[in-house]
């Protein structure tokens, strides 16, 4: 058997604060998950779902043959991922006479329950692309090494090995995929598509973007996690930056995505006073749960909460 390479995650987010308690900084290291370029793509079995053998075992590499491949291993089921899922095999698919194969990898520690919540999302995965919830746990396959900590892992291959590895914290279809589809064209040929001509991907007006992109919460903040802060003080920020998210569900993912960060950097002990550490623990929890209950829909449907648990 070979030796899987070790892979580690890092993901350091520094948040400074000035004398005046802005949030000044933050940034993010490399990631890892899954074999890297060069390295065996090992056949590995998933459960199907949806094609008329569903119910049945599937091997994603060994029906490719060694001809190319995508492989896109889903770890967190919400907006972000699924759009990102659906529009690379919307394009995935339409090269299938040019000899390149896709599969869906689902990651779940409940496959039963991830299957029944697939099924009701089915509408916002590309109809002719193979999918499969692999049946031993979220961790995949033990030979490839993923990360559970990142959305996807997206692997391109060719000849039974790996030609590009996209490990995804918080994919983008404007910066990570024009970079997929190199990785895809560069194996099955042709050229890279525009992505305003790809199936399913939205509209990237002015509006859009706007509401896409993250909310400044650094005002409310502030004031919650300076460390000279009363506990009457944090309350009250608390309040405030909780009827923020209330209303507005990228808030919510964006605070959710600054505590879990801290949380995991193990810096959570630098951050305002014991109370206001409770408050980042609290919503590291309830805020990231809500965001992964939410799924895109493709164009002209609407949007479902379904996801696995």
């Amino acid at each position: 058997m070979v030796q899987v390479l070790t892979r580690f995650f890092l993901i350091a987010v520094t948040i400074l604060l000035s004398g005046h308690g802005r949030l000044e900084a933050a940034s993010q290291e490399q990631v890892f998950s899954g074999p890297q370029v060069g390295e065996k793509l090992s056949p590995f079995k998933v459960r199907s779902v949806f094609e008329k053998d569903g119910g049945k075992d599937l091997d994603f590499v060994g029906a490719a043959n060694g001809k190319p491949i995508v492989l896109i291993f889903v770890h967190e089921v919400n907006r972000q991922s699924i759009s990102m899922t659906r529009v690379l095999t919307g394009y995935t698919a339409s090269r299938v006479q040019d000899g390149l194969a896709t599969g869906i990898v689902f990651l779940d520690d409940d496959a039963t329950a991830a299957e029944n919540q697939l099924k009701k999302m089915r509408h916002a995965l590309t109809p002719q692309s193979p999918i499969g919830i692999f049946p031993d746990g979220r961790e995949g396959p033990g030979s490839y090494g993923l990360n559970r900590n990142v959305m996807l892992t997206i692997l391109v291959g060719k000849e039974g090995k790996v030609t590009g590895n996209y490990a995804l914290v918080q994919p983008s279809l404007q910066v990570d995929l024009p970079k997929i589809l190199q990785s895809v064209v560069d194996v099955v040929g042709g050229e890279i598509p525009k992505l305003s001509d790809l199936t399913g991907m939205p509209a990237m007006n002015a509006d859009r973007s706007a509401q896409n992109e993250a909310p400044n919460l650094r005002p409310l903040l502030a004031p919650l996690i300076r460390l000279t802060a009363s506990e009457a003080d944090v309350e009250k920020a608390a309040a405030a930056l909780e009827a923020k998210a209330a209303d507005d569900p990228a808030a919510r993912k964006e605070v959710a995505r600054i505590a879990n960060t801290i949380i995991k950097a193990g810096k959570l002990k630098d951050y305002g006073t014991p109370k206001a550490q409770e408050f980042l623990e609290k919503w590291a929890k309830e805020y990231s749960t809500a965001a992964s209950k939410e799924v895109v829909a493709p164009k002209g449907e609407a949007p479902t909460n379904d996801a696995p648990k």
